[in-house]
C-alpha cells in the first residue's frame, strides 16, 4: 500500500505533511516520523504544498516558514482559506526567532512552532498535542457521516467554511449550488443568516429552532450544535446537518392504492397542501395535466374531493411510516 492509498485508509495512521525547500531537513523529519509510524508526505515548495494538502488533507502540516516563492506564511493563509484544509494544526519550522516573524506565523494560522535546527523528539513532542485534538474532530466528523449526519463549523462573523466533513459538501452543493457558487469559502447565506439570528439563545444553551431547506420530496434540516472556537464576534460554531426524504411515503401511496409513480408523487404533495399550480410548478407538468392525475387518483381513491384523497392518505401512510407529517 503506498502512502496515497493509506491516506485514503486513516484507520490505519496519522498523516503528516513536511514542508520544506532543504531536503536534509525533509529526509531528517521523514524518517523520524515514518518510525513513530506515521504516513508522511513532503513538498518542495508552497504550490506543491498546497495540491498535496488539497488532495491528501494530512491530519498536520509542519510548514518551512521561509522558502524561495511562495513562503510558508503564505501556504498558511491559503489553507486556512480553504474549507477543505482550514481545519488542519499547522506547525511552523522557522530559524527567525524574532517576536514579529513568530506574530506573523501564529497570524497566518499556525498553531505552534519550532525553531531550527530541526530536532525531531520536540517536533514529534509538539504534534502530539495538537494531534490529539485533530484526532477526536477527525473521529467525531468520520462518525456523523457514517451516520447519514453530516457537519461544517462556520465563522459566525463571517459565515466562512472552517472545515466541513465529505457528506456536507456534498449536500451543501445539493441544495445550494447557485449560492456558493458566488463565495466557495463561505456558508449558504440562509444558513449564516439562521446562525447570527440565533447566536444569543445559542450562548445561553437555547437550542434555536431548526433550519430547514426543501428540494422537492428531500429536506436538509441544520441543528446548531455547539460552540467550537472562542467568542470573538461570535465565535465559530459546529452546525449538524441531516438530509430526509419521503420517497418511502410517496411509494407506500404507490402501493397501497395502485397509483403510478406520477399519480403518486401528486398525491404526495396533496398531502402537503399544495395547490395544481404549485404542483405543476414542482413536477414539471401544466396545471390541467395535474388535474387530470387527480382524477384518477380520486376515483382509485374512491373519493371526489382533495380533502378526502388526503386524509386518506394521510391514514394510510401514517400506519406505514408513523413519522410522516409530524
Amino acid at each position: 500500500m503506498n502512502a496515497l492509498d493509506q491516506v485514503m485508509d486513516r484507520s490505519h495512521t496519522d498523516v503528516v505533511l513536511i514542508v520544506d525547500d532543504v531536503p536534509d531537513n525533509l529526509a531528517l523529519l521523514h524518517d523520524a516520523l515514518e518510525e513513530s509510524g506515521y504516513t508522511v508526505l513532503v513538498a518542495t515548495g508552497g504550490e506543491a504544498a498546497l495540491e498535496r494538502a488539497a488532495q491528501a488533507v494530512p491530519d498536520v502540516v509542519l510548514l518551512d516558514a521561509v522558502m524561495p516563492g511562495m513562503d510558508g506564511f503564505e501556504v498558511a493563509r491559503r489553507l486556512k482559506g480553504s474549507p477543505a484544509t482550514a481545519h488542519i494544526p499547522i506547525i511552523f519550522m522557522t530559524g527567525l526567532t524574532e517576536t514579529e516573524h513568530l506574530v506573523a506565523a501564529l497570524q497566518a494560522g499556525g498553531v505552534d512552532y519550532v525553531t531550527k535546527p530541526i530536532r525531531p523528539r520536540e517536533v514529534l513532542a509538539r504534534m502530539d498535542v495538537h494531534m490529539q485534538g485533530a484526532r477526536l474532530a477527525r473521529q467525531t466528523r468520520n462518525a456523523l457521516d457514517a451516520f447519514g449526519y453530516a457537519s461544517i463549523t462556520l465563522r459566525a462573523s463571517d459565515g466562512r467554511l472552517m472545515w466541513q466533513t465529505p457528506l456536507a459538501r456534498t449536500l451543501l452543493h445539493a441544495y445550494y449550488a447557485e449560492d456558493l457558487g458566488r463565495r466557495p469559502a463561505h456558508a449558504p447565506g440562509e444558513v449564516v443568516q439562521w446562525l447570527q439570528r440565533h447566536l444569543a439563545d445559542a450562548a445561553r444553551s437555547i437550542e434555536p429552532p431548526r433550519l430547514t431547506a426543501e428540494r422537492g420530496a428531500r429536506r436538509l434540516t441544520f441543528r446548531l450544535h455547539r460552540q467550537t472556537g472562542d467568542d470573538e464576534a461570535g465565535g465559530e460554531w459546529l452546525v449538524v446537518m441531516r438530509e430526509e426524504s419521503d420517497a418511502a411515503a410517496i411509494e407506500a401511496m404507490r402501493l397501497s392504492f395502485g397509483l403510478t409513480a406520477r399519480e403518486a408523487e401528486i398525491l404526495y404533495w396533496v398531502v402537503k397542501g399544495k395547490i395544481n399550480r404549485d404542483i405543476a410548478d414542482i413536477v414539471g407538468a401544466s396545471p390541467a395535466t395535474v388535474k387530470k392525475h387527480l382524477e384518477r387518483v380520486f376515483a382509485k381513491l374512491g373519493v371526489e374531493t382533495r380533502t378526502a384523497a388526503a386524509a386518506m392518505a394521510m391514514r394510510r401512510v401514517r400506519s406505514l411510516h408513523p413519522q410522516f407529517g409530524g
